[in-house]
């Protein structure tokens, strides 16, 4: 990690980056708790740990990452990510969306603002996305 990302990630964390990475917690312990809800509490727990630390990684298509399709993107990740929206999603995204207003308010908290909502998209729709480091994003053909 950059020391530039270093710096964002812990200015992140205090401005709001905290609060998000725990609602995601909290979010990928109950849907273990429900025992059906495990493929998404893990997919919860992964985007916990970037939302604590966004600077430094990028979200992109597994699809993109691996080459081809697998069951995370195709008609099975669409109903995931259909339940997914309905049960937590939306409030997920409701809270990053709140966290970019307030942000967004200042000059110096734009950045940030911006980091949220890219989450926000993410809590709508993250079945079948992969977080990999920014610097490997240029090891895939895609994106060179």
């Amino acid at each position: 990690m950059s020391p530039l990302s270093l710096l964002l990630n812990v200015l992140w964390i205090l401005t709001g980056g905290l609060w998000m990475a725990l609602a995601w917690g909290i979010a990928g312990i109950i849907l273990a708790i429900t025992i059906i809800g495990l493929p998404w509490a893990r997919a919860a727990f992964s985007i916990a740990v970037y939302t604590l630390l966004p600077f430094g990684f990028r979200v992109v298509p597994r699809e993109t990452l691996t080459g081809r399709e697998d069951i995370g993107t195709g008609p099975l990740g669409l109903l995931g990510n259909l339940l997914w929206l309905v049960l937590a999603g939306w409030w997920l995204a409701l809270g990053h969306l709140f966290e970019a207003v307030l942000l967004a308010i200042t000059i110096i908290g734009i950045p940030f603002a911006w980091a949220h909502l890219k989450l926000a998209a993410l809590a709508l729709w993250p079945i079948g996305k992969a977080i990999v480091p920014a610097e490997d994003l240029q090891r895939l053909p895609l994106y060179r």
